[in-house]
């Protein structure tokens, strides 16, 4: 404690105290004394609050047990449940309708559908990685990955294999730019003719979607084209090793892909102390600034990458400029309201509640780019959005309206400057959606679905309704497609089309990508108009997708239909109806559960990681992070609880698991075996999340994840 700083009232770590003041705040027109005294205000001013909401939490929950455990034994009675849950202010009634009133959306958000990628904000390399994905090689996404039905084979180029993703290209760019009596598989040479793109002499069918180009009219260097709000940029060059053997010399389809990226403080991130807070926000300020940038050894060469240009192009006339983003629109997801972070003491000793400190710090950092007056911005309307996770009803909400309200007055900034888009991953928020989007109508520029939380969420807080179903049954039952489909449907009544997004959650097999192009069209079928993806190259092969579905066109169809998921779906608990599993189901099923928390809590604890792709029981990849640990948490707290395994042959699962996750990991030189001890601080934090699941605050991870990893970095 003797090293900390007081400021205000505040005592700072040193370390984020200088960030903060030589590093942050010049340039942004704010004086650290007018900064501290604002943070404490908000800090001291905000934390009963807080604190009420989360007691609020936490009686909901023991009155929800209470109902279950009267009715132990007894057949559910859905109608009692449902009039129970609105008497104790569970599930509120719903207001009259309305419209959100956000202004000052950029065209990412309120126009142009497009995947999003979400990545954590520590690793610098991961986000510009991001940052720059607004384009990707449609050309390298077919054939570095399975997309076409199996992945590149060993060794060179194989020429066989480029002339299918050639062909499949050609395949698109008919489906999404037809030409007037031909195809681009037999297209010999684009040109421009007064203002429009010819094709060996032929118009495309929809002259509108030519954009403009670059180099020579006659034998142009690019041609940018733009089809459902998303540019493609074909690239020719009859010097490059493909566009040589090209007859029409091109050498590259190139796709507008991750439209947005979420920079992420949150559940991607291990973030426990001033030193990991500093750096979060330290890469935050660079893409805010435009200066961040990152050197690092790749096939034996040092590579730099830092932030890409915008585009531009000469308009098809041939007079104008047209200027396309090279970046995608850049949110920041700052945590939730139950987490404390050591970084700063309030004046009695206390931690700082983090989501207050994050949502301070990150707008202040923003004004980097707000302040811009020439180059790249990341808002062109001069907006910040906050992504804010694990709100819990529209208490909650408003309380972090208010949150921001008061960020903007300290900052000067106009009120609504902010915008959060709003996590639709906790059960009390699903089944008052409408209220919760009502509490910030005048800043929501996002809403999603996050299954994965969510499925948590609906676990622990039906943890004494009985056994659930196995995590892959719980996926089909009615519950989930009624909550997919809700959130949609709200937002849409919400006025959210065309001024904020409306998402859905993350493809979580990030080597999977002909799976991925099978399923995930479904969600742009549905109405939404961004959804995660795991990896710059899977948004490229994502963003087919948004070619073949026009989602404004699907939105205006289901505005107009008027369909609607009921509440009553969504308060269907997915609990195991016959329980008839084999002795062997239920070891595999706790098996999978296992390896996936060990998985991803050892390089959690261990090395700070705090997104890890496992392979799972199957050896498919996965990508965990606290969502998907969560889930697996919570479901083995499930079965324990009702008995349908036992302590010991979970603790004996868990044991033989660690060693396959040692094995696993047997080639990184950082990692430190669980096995055959089974005392190491990771291995504690595992089996503490799983026996002692149902005591966690909501079934989330992150109080014995941060306090385990603090134990560790001390230790050390």
């Amino acid at each position: 404690m003797s090293d900390r700083i007081d400021r205000n009232g505040l005592q700072v770590a040193p370390e984020l105290l200088s960030f903060l003041e030589t590093e942050a705040l010049p340039g942004t027109g704010v004086e650290p004394e007018a900064f501290w005294s604002a943070l404490s205000e908000l800090a001291h001013g905000r934390a009963a609050r807080n604190a009420e909401l989360l007691g609020i939490r936490e009686s909901l929950q023991k009155q929800i047990d209470d109902w279950h455990l009267k009715r132990r034994n007894q057949p559910h009675d859905h109608a009692a449940y449902r009039g129970f849950l609105e008497e104790i202010g569970y599930l509120l009634p719903e207001g009259e309708a309305f419209e959100i009133e956000t202004e000052n959306t950029d065209p990412e958000i309120a126009l142009v559908p497009g995947p999003q990628l979400v990545v954590p904000i520590t690793n610098a390399r991961y986000a510009l990685n991001a940052a720059n994905a607004r384009w990707g090689s449609l050309y390298d996404g077919l054939y570095g990955t399975d997309a076409m039905g199996t992945p590149p084979p060993p060794g060179g180029y194989d020429r066989g294999r480029g002339a299918r993703v050639v062909a499949r290209a050609r395949v698109f760019l008919d489906e999404a730019f037809p030409i007037e009596g031909g195809s681009h598989a037999d297209a010999r040479r684009y040109h421009i003719h007064k203002g429009a793109l010819l094709v060996d002499d032929m118009p495309l069918a929809s002259p509108e979607k030519f954009i403009g180009f670059r180099g020579h009219p006659k034998a142009p260097e690019a041609v940018l084209l733009r089809n459902n709000g998303l540019h493609v940029e074909l690239v020719f060059d009859r010097t490059h090793p493909i566009g040589s053997r090209d007859q029409c010399g091109l050498a590259d389809v190139r796709l507008e892909s991750a439209v947005s990226a979420i920079m992420d403080c949150e559940d991607s991130v291990a973030c426990v102390d001033a030193e990991d807070k500093a750096q979060a926000y330290r890469n935050w300020l660079g893409l805010m600034k435009g200066d961040l940038s990152e050197t690092f050894e790749k096939g034996g060469e040092s590579v730099t990458r830092a932030l890409s240009p915008d585009l531009v192009y000469t308009a098809p006339d041939g007079e104008g400029e047209v200027r396309v983003k090279g970046r995608a629109l850049m949110l920041v997801r700052n945590v939730g309201h139950l987490m404390t972070n050591p970084a700063i003491l309030l004046k009695d000793g206390s931690e700082i509640y983090e989501g207050l400190m994050d949502a301070m710090i990150t707008t202040m950092i923003a004004l980097h780019d707000l302040k811009k007056t020439e180059g790249p911005r990341n808002s062109v309307c001069g907006s910040v959005y906050v992504v804010k996770p694990k709100m819990h009803g529209p208490e909650e909400v408003a309380f972090t309206d208010a949150i921001f309200s008061e960020v903007e007055m300290a900052l000067g900034l106009p009120a609504n400057t902010v915008k959060i888009g709003i996590m639709d991953e906790e059960r009390r928020t699903s089944v008052n959606l409408k209220e919760c989007i009502r509490a910030a109508k005048s800043r929501v520029a996002f809403i999603n679905t996050g299954f994965l939380d969510r499925t948590g969420d609906e676990i622990h807080t039906s943890m004494e309704a009985g056994p659930f179903s196995r995590k892959d049954f719980i996926k089909r039952k009615a519950w989930i497609g009624g909550y997919e489909n809700r959130n949609v449907d709200i937002g849409l009544e919400c006025g959210l089309s065309g001024k904020a997004q409306i998402g859905k959650g993350m493809w979580a097999m990030p080597d999977k990508m002909a799976a991925m192009l099978e399923a995930k069209i479904e969600h742009p079928k549905a109405g939404a108009n961004c959804a995660w993806v795991p990896s710059p190259t899977a948004a490229t092969l994502h963003a087919l997708h948004y070619h073949r579905v026009d989602v404004m066109a699907v939105q205006e169809r289901l505005r107009k239909g008027g369909r609607r998921a009921h509440v009553d779906t969504l308060l269907d608990i997915p609990l195991a109806t016959f329980q008839a599993w084999t002795d062997a189901e239920i070891t595999r099923e706790v098996e999978n559960n296992a390896q996936g928390i060990l998985g991803y809590v050892v390089r959690w604890i261990d090395q700070g990681v705090g997104c890890s792709k496992v392979p799972d029981i199957n050896d498919v990849g996965l990508m965990e992070d606290r969502a998907t640990c969560r889930i697996s948490a919570q479901h083995i707290a499930n079965w324990l609880h009702h008995g349908v395994i036992s302590e010991d042959e979970t603790r004996a699962i868990l044991e033989r698991m660690a060693k396959v996750v040692d094995g696993q990991n047997e080639g990184d030189p950082a990692y430190r075996p669980m096995a055959p001890d089974f005392d190491g601080i990771a291995f504690q934090a595992a089996s503490e999340l799983v026996f002692e699941g149902r005591a966690q605050p909501s079934g989330y991870t992150e109080p014995v994840l941060h306090r385990r990893r603090l134990e560790l970095k001390a230790a050390s």
